[in-house]
C-alpha cells in the first residue's frame, strides 16, 4: 500500500472529488496542519490544500514546513503538487501541462528548510536533481495514458509573489532556461527532499507570462483556466493513483540525509488527530 499526498493548488482546491474524506489536525513545531485522509486504489490518499480550501493563504504565507512535516508523521513517502503556472514559453501554450524536471528560485523570505540550527541540527542536502526522477516517470506515463497535451520536462521559476511578473523579469527568466512561472514549488520541493519524501509537480498552464499575453494578468483569469480543466486534473490523479506498474528509473529521495543518519521524527514533536 502506498501512502500519497496530493497538494493542490489554485484551483485544485475542491476535495470533494475524491469521495469521502476524514478531516486531519497535525500538530507541528511549526504549526498546525489541516489535510483530508481518504483510500483509493488501495492506498492512502491524502489531501492538503497549500493556500486552504478557502483560497485564503497568499502563496509566500503558506506554511511549507508545517505541511510538508506533516505528511511525514503521516507516513506518506511520495507527493504529487499541482500547480497553476504562467508559461515563458510560447510552445508551452494555455492547457498544457508539464511534468517539471528542474527549477530556479527567486523567492526571497521564506524560511526554507527545517535544519536552522536548532538544537545543533545543520544538513546540506544534495538537490540537483529537485524532482523525483521515479514519480516523473509515473506521472509522465500517465498523462500520455490519458491523451493530454504535456510536457515531458520543464524548468520552473519560482517567483516571491503575491504579485505577477513585470515583462522585463519574463524575458529574463525565459533567457536563463525557465519553462514556466509559479509562486509555491519553493520551498515546499526541498522540503520535501530534507524529509526523504519523494516529491513530483504537475504544473498547468494557465496563461502566458507577463509581455506575452494578450491582456493584464489576472487572478481570475487563472481560476478560470483551472476550472475548466478540472476534469482532466483528476483524471490525472486518478491514474496516478491506479498507476502501480515497473519504474526504470530509481532515485535516492527517501536516502537523502543518509550521511546525517536520515531525518529523524523523534528529534521533532506533534500528534496526527481526527477532527
Amino acid at each position: 500500500m502506498r501512502k500519497i499526498g496530493i497538494i493542490g493548488g489554485t484551483g485544485v482546491e475542491d476535495a470533494s472529488a475524491f469521495g469521502k474524506l476524514a478531516p486531519l489536525t497535525v500538530e507541528t513545531p511549526f504549526g498546525q496542519a489541516r489535510c483530508l485522509k481518504g483510500t483509493a486504489a488501495g492506498h492512502e490518499i491524502y489531501f492538503l490544500a497549500r493556500h486552504g480550501l478557502d483560497h485564503s493563504v497568499p502563496p509566500h504565507k503558506i506554511n511549507y514546513r508545517a505541511n510538508i512535516f506533516a505528511l511525514k508523521k503521516l507516513g506518506v513517502t511520495e507527493i504529487l503538487s499541482f500547480t497553476a503556472v504562467g508559461s515563458l514559453n510560447r510552445g508551452l501554450p494555455p492547457g498544457t501541462f508539464v511534468v517539471t524536471s528542474q527549477l530556479l528560485d527567486f523567492t526571497k523570505s521564506r524560511v526554507n528548510t527545517f535544519f536552522n540550527g536548532e538544537n545543533g541540527q545543520v544538513a546540506h542536502v544534495d538537490f540537483a536533481q529537485p524532482y523525483c526522477p521515479a514519480l516523473r516517470e509515473r506521472l509522465n506515463r500517465c498523462l500520455v495514458k490519458l491523451g493530454l497535451r504535456h510536457s515531458k520536462q520543464g524548468t520552473y521559476v519560482v517567483t516571491e509573489g503575491p504579485r505577477y511578473e513585470t515583462a522585463a523579469e519574463v524575458r529574463m527568466y525565459a533567457a536563463m532556461g525557465g519553462d514556466v512561472a509559479g509562486m509555491t514549488n519553493m520551498p515546499e520541493a526541498v522540503l520535501a527532499r530534507e524529509a526523504e519524501i519523494c516529491y513530483a509537480n504537475c504544473s498547468v498552464v494557465t496563461n502566458m507570462g507577463s509581455g506575452l499575453a494578450v491582456r493584464a494578468l489576472s487572478h481570475e483569469e487563472v481560476t478560470e483556466a483551472m476550472e475548466r480543466l478540472e476534469k482532466q486534473i483528476l483524471a490525472v490523479i486518478e491514474a496516478y493513483v491506479n498507476d502501480d506498474g515497473p519504474l526504470t528509473h530509481s532515485c535516492q529521495c527517501r536516502e537523502a540525509l543518509k550521511e546525517y543518519g536520515g531525518f529523524r521524527l523523534e528529534a521533532f514533536g506533534g500528534d496526527a488527530k481526527e477532527e
